[in-house]
């Protein structure tokens, strides 16, 4: 493919983007406290990925954040409030599932495609108790960011080319993937019942129990806690942190413990920030991430923000293997049409202890979220 070929599909994702018509989900609201929200976004990409040998172009979904839709029904009782929250993926060909050898359908959506299908009940007091189909406590702990380039670039550096397998130094396709060799170990959704404290000082206490009960024959149950921190009125400075652990059991699987946390901290008067995230799997397998940021006003469409981040994992496929990826991303908020446009750049490299050798690849990511 050329680079003007390139440029133009660059050109092109982001401004049919930015030709979409800004509106938000619009809120119904009865007499008694209740009220129904609809929300969604859609998050198209270019994706162009080199793995050493060939070059492949494909029109995504950005598995970052991907294209979804939902709504919320909330009834207040007092000072508590229950609410209904139903939300899925539109099932679009995700940047993780493509490869070298498949493209991929253009809309696949199945029954795992839902995020959120749950009931959420918050006391003033007690905290909040959720049971059915969503987030389980340790879902996010990897991924605490203050750079502004979350949406681009993050702890799951798989997440833009997951899918894609790496090529030997002969040219052949191996057996290990980007998504196989760089993990995040950060919590998933489940069917789950799960409680969240209130806030102490800034700190919230979590834990659930859940199995998946959207894929078929299988019996996984997970259990976790989490704790979280957040203070954006640290003097200058703003503060986000979560820790975490999964314990998980599966018939014909070994039992596995995950561990991860995360942190950003920004100082406001400069727009400089640091994010820093660790992961452990106690059978195999470990990271630790640490990424640079600047954010600021440069034009009057809303925040610039850029940053550099580095990956060093090792372990995850096989005893003794080694991961390294590096990476740079811009992300353009356009305030008047809640759309952030973003283009990044990601290197990988594996490497193993067998007499194997492995290519380097890279990926180019751009495109624009458009939230609704």
């Amino acid at each position: 493919m050329t680079t003007t070929l390139t440029t133009r599909a660059i050109a092109a994702t982001v401004a049919a983007m930015l030709a979409a018509p800004a509106f938000a989900g619009p809120t119904y609201e009865n007499s008694t406290g209740g009220s129904f929200t609809w929300y969604g976004q859609f998050d198209p990409a270019f994706q162009y990925y080199d793995d050493g040998a060939e070059t492949y172009s494909r029109l995504v979904d950005n598995s970052g954040s991907n294209s979804r839709i939902g709504f919320r029904l909330k009834q207040a009782y007092g000072e508590n409030t229950l609410t209904f929250a139903f939300e899925t993926a539109f099932g679009l060909r995700s940047s993780y599932s493509v490869n070298q050898t498949s493209k991929g359908d253009n809309v696949s959506w199945s029954r795992t495609n839902l995020r959120h299908v749950d009931f959420q009940f918050d006391t003033a007091r007690y905290g909040r108790f959720s049971a059915g189909q969503g987030s389980m406590a340790s879902d996010g702990i990897a991924f605490a960011d203050a750079s502004g380039t979350g949406l681009a670039a993050g702890t799951a550096v798989a997440d833009p080319a997951g899918g894609y397998a790496f090529r030997t130094a002969g040219g052949a396709l191996s057996t290990v993937s980007v998504g196989d060799a760089f993990k995040d170990y950060d919590g998933s959704r489940l069917g789950r019942v799960r409680y969240d404290s209130v806030n102490f000082n800034g700190f919230t206490f979590s834990a659930s129990y859940g199995t998946d009960i959207l894929k078929t024959n299988n019996d996984r149950e997970t259990y976790d806690v989490a704790v979280r921190y957040s203070n954006d009125e640290l003097g200058d400075f703003g503060f986000d942190a979560a820790l975490g652990a999964a314990w998980t059991e599966e018939t014909g699987k070994a039992d596995i413990r995950d561990v991860a946390g995360s942190f950003g901290v920004e100082h406001k008067p400069t727009g400089l920030s640091l994010t820093v995230a660790a992961g452990e799997r106690d059978i195999a397998g470990s990271y630790a991430y640490a990424k640079l940021g600047y954010s600021a006003n440069l034009i009057s469409a809303g925040s610039t923000s850029f940053s550099v981040d580095y990956y060093d994992g090792s372990d995850t496929v096989t005893s003794g293997d080694s991961a390294e990826s590096w990476g740079v991303a811009a992300v353009q908020k356009v305030d008047k049409y809640n759309v952030e446009a973003y283009l990044a750049y990601r290197d990988y490299s594996y490497a193993d202890t067998s007499a194997t050798n492995y290519q380097d690849s890279n990926v180019i990511l751009a495109g624009a979220r458009w939230k609704f």
